[in-house]
């Protein structure tokens, strides 16, 4: 550290001498006004620090930790400043065990190193477990001035150790939360990955005597790359991988948040006005029409209506026409609507075969077949191709567990929606299983109209991002309200009672009148 020490001087300025005792530390600030200050073996500092704590300039945090912030608390301090504070402190030590892996005390405060002997250090907020062990090795990371972490092999090897405190006042992470990290590691760079990790931990573990901890993490790699009985594992999203059905962890928390929320609430069952085949497919024409404009086919009204009138697309526009007869085929066929799975295989066969339907005419995006390549809208990366089945599986659990159509329906559309399992059509797809909840049941139906694209689209959007389903949940049952209103058997009737609810207008240009 470059230490400056004030001195006049002829300019009045002052000048840099090393090593020397300072008033003024790194970045030119005050000692006082410095969060973190370590004593030191110079008496002319310990002095200073002294004077500075009388005057109530410093105060202690810990024997040989000092600090100038006054205000907050000490155990807030220690952890902004851990990593150099611990550096400081045992300089050669290494973050290891459970702490090189999450990088940050346990929940009780616990924090794992490394070190020249085994002790129990207590500082605000804070316990510092020391191991006895060997320092830093090639490859270890350095994390800060004189604090070390082990590298990930090593640091797998160590959670393999024998503990004997449970929970977060263990030294190691359990065998599932284990298990979760190796299958993350295929899930994101794949097989080959793992295989090396495992050969450079083999090579830690000779160098460092660990053959029983290799042994374990062994057994454990082995059962996910399944060369070895996939009854060893504990962990869920392990045993799936090693099974042959992975599936994407943190989709499922956001599936397993949505469902809890649609358990809190009280719907109504909102029977079906449009009973008769000619209002069944008069709605089907509107609901075909606006899942295809929000989703960018834009058509005229008029254009629309002949298209389905006719069963002939639009020759300059081939592709769009055939969208919006798929959607209509599908929606306006009442005996296809009332299918609704009843296995997660059959949810599977469902979707692939609407999809097949619905994207007949675009064949560049493989009708009936799951995404081959990963699929991204804006700032959202959707389920990754290789885990789309596993995923949807995964899902039907809380899907079969649901009872009320409102509810399922609600469950559905957001499942397809956030996995994303086609190439295209995926925000269709997902509306068109929505809905056949509600018919299965003879309720009403739910139709997005042009001018509240926005709600829907940022109430998704919130729920994904920000894991609020709450809102989510109020726009959907706003709008069911809203569709159950639209019927008879007359289009006319139909689409002069969604002019007047400003459905055809754009977002920007009004809002939809309830």
């Amino acid at each position: 550290m470059e230490i400056i020490f004030q001195i006049p001087y002829i300019s009045g300025k002052y000048f840099t001498t090393t090593p020397y005792f300072s008033f003024i530390m790194e970045n030119n600030v005050p000692i006082h006004l410095q969060e973190i200050v370590f004593g030191s073996s110079d008496s002319r500092i310990s002095k200073k620090i002294s004077q500075l704590e009388k005057e109530g300039k410093l105060r202690k945090l810990a024997p040989r930790l000092y600090t100038g912030n006054l205000e907050d608390e000490a155990e807030k301090i220690i952890r902004r400043n851990l990593f150099s504070v611990l550096g400081r402190l045992y300089p050669g030590a290494i973050l290891s065990h459970r702490s090189a892996l999450e990088l940050m005390p346990t929940s009780t405060g616990q924090i794992f190193l490394t070190y020249k002997y085994t002790k129990k250090v207590k500082l605000p907020g804070l316990t510092i477990r020391f191991l006895e062990g060997s320092g830093a090795i090639e490859g270890d990371n350095q994390i800060a001035n004189g604090l070390y972490a082990s590298q990930k092999e090593r640091a797998l090897l160590e959670n393999f150790q024998p503990s004997r405190k449970p929970g977060p006042d263990s030294k190691t992470l359990t065998i599932p939360e284990i298990e979760e990290r190796l299958e993350q590691i295929i899930r994101v760079n794949g097989e080959a990955t793992l295989n090396k990790t495992r050969d450079k931990a083999k090579n830690i573990s000779e160098m460092l005597d660990m053959p029983e901890e290799f042994k374990k993490l062994n057994t454990i790699i082995s059962a996910l790359l399944v060369t070895h009985p996939s009854k060893v594992l504990k962990s869920p999203v392990a045993t799936a991988r090693a099974f042959g059905i992975p599936y994407d962890p943190s989709r499922y928390e956001l599936f397993t948040e949505l469902y809890q929320e649609l358990n809190q609430f009280e719907f109504r069952m909102i029977a079906d006005q449009n009973s008769s085949n000619t209002s069944f497919k008069n709605f089907a024409f509107f609901e075909s029409y606006f899942s295809n404009y929000i989703e960018g086919t834009r058509f005229e009204i008029d254009q629309a209506k002949e298209i389905i009138e006719t069963q002939k697309p639009i020759p300059t526009r081939n592709e769009d026409s055939h969208d919006i007869l798929g959607t209509y085929q599908l929606v306006s066929n009442r005996k296809e609507m009332s299918i609704i799975p009843q296995t997660a295989d059959e949810l599977l066969d469902i979707l692939k075969y609407r999809h097949k339907v619905l994207l007949s005419a675009r064949q560049d995006k493989k009708p009936g077949e799951f995404k081959d390549k990963n699929n991204i809208a804006g700032q959202t990366s959707f389920v990754d191709m290789n885990l789309v089945k596993g995923t949807l599986i995964k899902s039907f659990e809380f899907y079969n567990s649901l009872k009320h159509p409102f509810a399922r329906a609600a469950y559905m559309m957001f499942v397809i929606s956030e996995v994303h399992p086609f190439l295209d059509g995926n925000a269709r797809i997902a509306r068109i299983m929505m809905n056949a909840e509600f018919v299965n049941q003879k309720q009403s139906k739910i139709l997005i109209p042009t001018v509240y694209r926005e709600d829907y689209i940022l109430t998704l959007r919130k729920l994904t991002r920000d894991r609020e389903p709450e809102a989510y949940i109020r726009m959907l049952s706003k709008v069911h309200e809203f569709s159950a209103d639209i019927s008879g058997d007359s289009m006319e009737e139909m689409q002069m009672f969604l002019e007047n609810s400003n459905a055809f207008l754009e977002p920007e240009e009004g809002n939809l009148k309830f």
